[in-house]
């Protein structure tokens, strides 16, 4: 019998997109995230079209556009609180049966709406402090009628998380009841809520191993720090405020929904018969193929994991037809999966920048970090290409390699113009001061729409586009929900000076930049393994940054090693995220997984190395590229 993934609820939460409710309730809420997607996207090209006739754009479009990311954040998690796909770890959860996995399921989903609701009562004070201020928004609408967005958000979350605790109205029961009590318990009891903190985090800890959502293990942590220690949580609602009208973060869910466009039409096959006209002929021209569609295809879709389950099916094949056993695809699938990240348009890059600027103690763009992640991102790609050929079956006489079809690439090509555009369209819109970094998404965004569906015809306008939208506003309510309360419990690790603390201890511990370089290559690499990678930029980059000042680190080589490690830390075994993804995705047990990725992970640890301590593939580009 096969092992099942150790976390299938947050492998089957990440791009498996199963069907959503049809219901009339969900409908209309699905069509309510779907045009907010769809005002995101066209308010920003609507300045550029405006700003070029008439040398104007459309007056608050800025500012609407930045808390419409609010909105999508708060929409959609409630919409993948509905589908019960919250990103979670629940691991045990999954190795319980009957009466055990009931009880899992109510201990998980009740401190997870204790938390919901905590959150839910915070945004009430956070709003009603704002209303006192009397801002405007824009058009006469009061800033705090739009913050009752959390409110409403929070609520519906923790109401939904009840009714999606169990099949039948006793464990729902059950839960609320739980639920309810440790809000009692923590409003009532006559003791000293300092004396509560250990008690409330090993609480907390058992929730997430059961299977509570990442964000209320974050929002969760941040409350019980910041009551505990006698502060107002009131912090987290406002720091999740702030970041969801961050200048540049509506260019998260724009390039996300581009991606999304993109894995939903026939694009990948498209893609795929062109690197095979190009490759294929030649000895591990599979793996080539692979490889290029792989990075291709991350870089707009970015960590969600949509690429092993957009290309996974596609993609074996064509290994198995070149020869390669069925180890060896598994483990070069796995690996290449998440291969891109470092190229733009991809999103961690974009938060990494945004980020690493808040403090105020570097100040990193988005273009930089684009610039320094090519070579490395290059690197990597051309690492995992030279194993693939390396581990390529010896072609025999009766198996001879051809020379390429310079006719076939050339229809190939035609075929997948459009697709081949795609990253034209991105980076010379970000990178030509034509638009900022929200209009490139937006305009990207826009183009892959009318490709998929005005051009190939791939995606019906009534049929598909909605349910595409709405998936794709799931699946970013998810991660804005993950984002904004881990930058509540930031604040509480900078208002405790844990950075300071920390820079501190490491200088005083370690005196050489290149160890300092090899310990941190180890820390991030487990983090990696066992962190979902937007909590972990939010959460540990405003604690690195200052360690990489005090090591004299450039701040965009910084970001790389960052990044490249968590790029490694996928397939870091025991729960790498690509190790869950191969195994939901191909039907193999984990544990066959990780023994084939083995190589792979080889492989991807020497690129890294080569990231940390050859500076200048990281620096290079951007010293000679202003």
């Amino acid at each position: 019998m096969e092992d099942k993934p150790a976390t299938a609820d947050a492998v089957a939460n990440v791009g498996s997109a199963p069907t959503l409710r049809h219901s009339p309730a969900a409908t209309v809420e699905n069509a309510l995230l779907a045009a907010l997607l769809g005002m995101m996207m066209v308010l920003p090209v609507a300045e550029i079209v405006l700003r070029f006739l008439i040398r104007t754009g459309v007056p608050g479009s800025v500012v609407i556009v930045q808390h419409l990311v609010m909105a999508v954040g708060m929409v959609g998690g409630a919409v993948a609180a509905r589908e019960n796909r919250l990103l979670s770890f629940s691991a045990a959860s999954h190795r319980l049966k009957g009466a055990g996995e009931t009880a899992a399921h109510i201990v998980a989903h009740g401190f997870a709406t204790a938390v919901s609701a905590y959150l839910c009562g915070a945004s009430w004070l956070f709003v009603g402090s704002q209303r006192s201020l009397g801002k405007i928004l824009i058009a006469g609408v009061p800033v705090w009628a739009v913050q009752s967005l959390l409110i409403v958000g929070f609520g519906l979350i923790a109401i939904r998380l009840v009714l999606r605790s169990g099949n039948a109205w006793p464990a729902r029961l059950a839960t609320a009841v739980l639920a309810g009590t440790l809000i009692a318990a923590a409003l009532l009891l006559p003791i000293e809520p300092e004396h509560l903190r250990w008690p409330a985090m090993l609480l907390l800890l058992i929730s997430v191993i059961l299977g509570a959502p990442i964000f209320t293990a974050l929002g969760g942590a941040a409350m019980i720090l910041l009551w505990t220690g006698s502060e107002p949580i009131t912090p987290v609602p406002l720091k999740f405020y702030q970041l969801t009208v961050n200048p540049t973060l509506p260019s998260i869910p724009l390039f996300t929904l581009a991606g999304f466009f993109l894995a939903e039409s026939k694009a990948a096959r498209r893609l795929v018969a062109l690197f095979h006209s190009l490759f294929g002929g030649h000895r591990g021209g599979a793996a080539i193929v692979a490889t290029l569609a792989c990075a291709f295809f991350t870089s707009f879709t970015g960590a969600s994991g949509a690429t092993i389950l957009a290309l996974g099916g596609v993609l074996m094949p064509v290994l198995i037809a070149d020869g390669y056993s069925q180890r060896s695809s598994l483990g070069l699938l796995t690996g290449a999966g998440s291969l891109g990240m470092l190229f733009p348009p991809c999103l961690p890059p974009i938060l990494y920048s945004v980020i690493a600027s808040s403090g105020g103690e570097v100040s990193v763009t988005i273009e930089q970090v684009f610039k320094g992640g090519f070579l490395p991102g290059m690197l990597l790609v051309i690492l995992t290409a030279w194993w693939g050929r390396h581990i390529a079956p010896r072609p025999t006489t009766s198996a001879a390699r051809t020379a390429t079809d310079w006719e076939a690439v050339g229809r190939a090509a035609w075929e997948a113009k459009w697709e081949l555009m795609v990253p034209v369209v991105a980076i010379g819109t970000l990178f030509s001061g034509f638009a900022t970094p929200v209009e490139s998404a937006a305009f990207t965004a826009l183009y892959t729409f009318v490709v998929t569906v005005a051009v190939h015809r791939d995606l019906g306008l009534r049929r598909d586009v909605p349910r595409v939208m709405a998936e794709c506003g799931l699946l970013m309510g998810g991660v804005l929900l993950i984002l904004g309360v881990a930058l509540g419990f930031t604040h509480y690790l900078v208002d405790a000076q844990i950075p300071d603390l920390a820079v501190e201890w490491v200088t005083g511990t370690i005196h050489s930049k290149w160890l300092f370089l090899a310990a941190l290559n180890l820390v991030l690499l487990v983090i990696g393994g066992l962190v979902e990678i937007y909590a972990a930029i939010v959460v540990v980059v405003p604690l690195l940054v200052p360690l990489g000042t005090a090591f004299g680190i450039d701040p965009v080589h910084l970001g790389i090693i960052f990044l490249a490690n968590m790029e490694l830390g996928f397939l870091a075994p025991p729960v790498g995220l690509n190790l869950l993804l191969a195994s939901y995705r191909f039907n193999r047990p984990v544990g066959e997984v990780i023994w084939s990725s083995l190589p792979m992970l080889g492989v991807m640890l020497l690129g890294v190395l080569l990231i940390t301590y050859v500076p200048w593939l990281t620096t290079w580009l951007p010293s000679v590229w202003q």
